[in-house]
């Protein structure tokens, strides 16, 4: 088996306890896979200001690196802060989601910098600013802020009601957008051709690195394109059952018991002693 030498991570319900820590035994685990020439890689569906602090935990600003943001909207160098590539809706397919959103009764959300822009106050945007950290602000005129260029649209709400809103904007746009849920409460709007496994691609050319040499870890569906596009794709035990079931490897523990350390320990690691 081909040794892993580029490891992408996910951070809420995979490297990121319920209580948003890092344990001592996974940042000591990702230390150890570092010294052993394996790069690591944060992929998130945060803004880089939610980021930031657990990338510096884990000492990335330290050591030329990149941080994936906004779900691959955005890709960091993580020691410099530099952006090495991004990208943002088009003005007609963002407005249409909009609008869509807007007629069925649905509040939106942008991130920008370390600000949660929202449209109208919500129960979801509170527990999104204290998950991330940023604070938020109502936007009176929301359209035009959007058709200003954003990186992507957050359309929160109930599951159940999010499923029938999902269906009619994929009607409408298709392939001119990215459409996933994240967070099952939250339903994303990116970028055509935007996910974490383009991102995860670009960085792993920019480290020249195969794709049968990287390893994803993930628990929704927003890591759907890059644990499929990783040589090997790892899902949670505490995740998406239909993530579960396209990954190569669940693993036996969940977040909050040091799932990510086990995996590095048992197919990075000891791979590469052996």
């Amino acid at each position: 088996m081909t040794p892993v030498r580029l490891l992408a991570l996910d951070l809420d319900d995979t490297l990121l306890r319920s209580d948003l820590t890092i344990s001592y035994r996974t940042r000591n685990v990702i230390k150890k896979a570092e010294a052993e020439g394996v790069a690591v890689v944060l992929a998130s569906g945060r803004a880089p200001a939610a980021m930031e602090r657990f990338s510096r935990l884990l000492g990335m600003h330290k050591n030329p690196g990149y941080l994936i943001c906004g779900n691959g909207t955005v890709i960091r160098e993580s020691h410099t802060g530099n952006v090495v590539h991004e990208s943002r809706i088009k003005e007609g397919p963002a407005l249409t989601a909009y609008d869509l959103a807007a007629a069925e009764g649905f509040a939106v959300q942008i991130y920008e910098n370390d600000i949660i822009y929202i449209s109208r106050s919500n129960e979801f945007a509170d527990a999104d600013q204290k998950l991330t950290g940023l604070r938020q602000v109502v936007v009176e005129n929301f359209r035009a802020m959007v058709a200003g260029g954003v990186y992507k649209l957050i359309i929160p709400g109930d599951p159940m009601l999010l499923a029938p809103l999902e269906s009619i904007i994929r009607t409408y746009l298709g392939k001119e957008i990215t459409l996933f849920t994240s967070k099952p409460y939250f339903l994303e709007i990116l970028p055509a051709e935007t996910d974490k496994g383009c991102a995860l691609a670009r960085v792993a050319e920019l480290l020249g690195v195969g794709r049968e040499e990287v390893l994803a870890i993930g628990d929704s569906m927003n890591d759907e394109a890059m644990i499929r596009w990783a040589g090997r794709g790892v899902a949670m035990v505490n995740g998406d059952e239909r993530i579960k079931n396209i990954a190569s490897l669940v693993t036996e523990k969940s977040n909050d018991d040091d799932g990510v350390a086990e995996v590095i320990e048992k197919y990075v690691l000891e791979k590469r002693r052996a």
